[in-house]
Parts: structure tokens; sequence; C-alpha cells
């Protein structure tokens, strides 16, 4: 049974096949718990990418930490009280958004177990253990009651959703009367006037991608923007900041070659090693246009 089922993922992953909703949740949850811990040790406790204001700069890890920042104000937000992390990585967004705001609390919410736990453990050593802590739970239908956050938070986790719709609608559910919701995630381009699809090239490079990463099928901004409204959202905004971040997968690239990289991949796992691979397919996309990293922004309804 053992054989079977290990030609049978080898036989899927060359044929770049979809995962179904459970091998995808489990997927995910795995990926993480392996590659969290190479990734802190290699860029640190934020598991995202960079802003890249100058473009040649090399503080790579403020980099990180400047993206947060410039992500809240574009959206206008000076305050919070209680703020939900979806998709938190091991927590650092949650982390520097309660510092940020003094008095705030964040909750995060991650698939791995791993992730959880190092998240809190952080928090516990950065004296934060009150303000910010870490749950395993699934985005799709959090623990939380209605109404719950004046900002929610979702920093690179949106493109691993299988059910977008359901993903938003689960944002708004948690989020006060008036509250603002972020979403920066991956999705790829709009389409154009007259085009039902993107092409049989594009639709390949991002199903090789999808087997890598554990990512269900892509979006555009524009199907983000759709669900907004169809919600009630007031204010929405979106931008694209692909050309902000792009120097980030070179320096990642980079950071992968020195020996100690090199070493904690051989460590981690064929999941881990295929996704430093599929890192040169999603610079491929991006450079090609179908990729883009989306910012999205709107105000939840009042009652």
């Amino acid at each position: 049974m053992g054989v079977i089922s290990s030609v049978k993922r080898i036989r899927d992953s060359v044929l770049n096949k979809e995962r179904s909703r459970q091998d995808l949740k489990i997927g995910i949850a795995g990926f993480y718990d392996r590659s969290s811990k190479l990734w802190e040790e290699v860029w640190g406790e934020h598991m995202h990418h960079g802003y890249y204001i100058p473009e040649d700069r090399t503080d790579h890890q403020q980099a990180q930490i400047d993206l947060i920042d410039e992500v809240l104000k574009w959206a206008n937000v000076t305050t919070a009280k209680k703020v939900v992390d979806v998709g938190c990585g091991i927590g650092g967004s949650s982390r520097h958004i309660a510092r940020k705001y003094p008095g705030s609390t964040a909750q995060g919410i991650t698939l791995s177990p791993y992730q959880a736990y190092r998240g809190n453990e952080l928090a516990k050593e950065q004296g934060l253990e009150a303000s910010a802590s870490f749950q395993v739970a699934d985005a799709l239908d959090m623990p939380f009651t209605d109404n719950s956050f004046d900002l929610v938070w979702s920093l690179e986790s949106g493109e691993h959703m299988p059910d977008k719709e359901q993903f938003v609608n689960e944002l708004f559910r948690v989020a006060v009367p008036g509250g603002r919701i972020i979403i920066v995630t991956w999705c790829h381009r709009d389409l154009d006037p007259g085009e039902s699809s993107l092409t049989k090239k594009e639709l390949k490079l991002l199903k090789a991608i999808n087997r890598a990463y554990y990512l269900p099928e892509w979006c555009s901004v524009d199907d983000y923007v759709k669900l907004l409204e169809k919600n009630g959202a007031t204010d929405v905004r979106r931008e694209d900041w692909s050309y902000i971040i792009a120097p980030f997968w070179k320096a990642v690239i980079r950071s992968s070659l020195n020996l100690r990289s090199v070493w904690g991949l051989l460590k981690s796992g064929f999941s881990t090693q295929r996704g430093a691979y599929a890192m040169l397919l999603m610079l491929r996309g991006f450079d090609k246009g179908l990729i883009k990293f989306g910012l999205l922004t709107c105000a939840v309804p009042e009652v």
C-alpha cells in the first residue's frame, strides 16, 4: 500500500495534478511544519516579502517589517484594538502590530501546529504573550464569534484558500461593523476584455507552482474586488505592488545558495526542496506579468 501511494504521489507530481481540499489542508500544514524552521533561521520571524523602495536596499529583514508598516499606511490604518492575523506564519506580523498599537491584542491562526507553537514561544520570549497569541485553525471556518475584530489582516495567505468566496465571507463575518479588512495576496493577472481564461501556457505554469506550494486554483485581484463588493464592502481599494517586492525573489534565491542554507535544505525534506525550486517558477510567472502581488482593502459596512 505504501509503494502504491508513493507511486501515485510521484505520478500526480509529474502531471501537476490538482489536489483535493482535504489534501491541500494536510499538505499546507505539513509543508509549513517542515519549512518554517529553516525560513526563520535564514530570514527571521517574518514569512513574507519585503518592501523594496529603494529597489537596491539590502536590509532584507527590515524590508519585511517595512512592508507591514507600508501596507497599514496604504490602508489608512492608524489604530487597532483587536486584530486577527489570518494565516499568521510564526506570528511576525501579529507581534509587530501589537507593538505598533499599544493596548491592542492580536490573534493569529495557521494550519501548521509548528507555526502556532513557535508563534506563542516567540511572543513569550518578546514579552508579548498577553497581547499576541496563536492557534491552529482553518481560515474557512474560524473559531471566533461574529463581529470580533476591528482589523482583519491577511498577508500572503489568501493564495492557499481553496474557496475564495468562503474565505472572504469569513473575513467579513469576524469583522466588526465599520472595521477594516486588508488582504495582501498573490493573484494571477486580470483577464483582458474578451478573455474567458488564462492561456494554456499560463495555466500550466500555475499548476506546477500549485504542486510545489500546496495551492489551489488561482484568482485575480478583480475576482477579489467582486467578492468584497458582494459582501457590501465600502471604500474598496486595490493596488499592484509587484514591482515593490520584486527584488525579494532574487534575494531569497541568492540566500539559498550559501552552505548553511543548502545544508538546511537537504535536511528539510523533499517538499521544502521542491518549494525552493518553485521560487524560480514564481519568478518566471512574475517576469511574464502572469503573477501579481495584489493589495486589497475595504471597510466593513455599518449595521
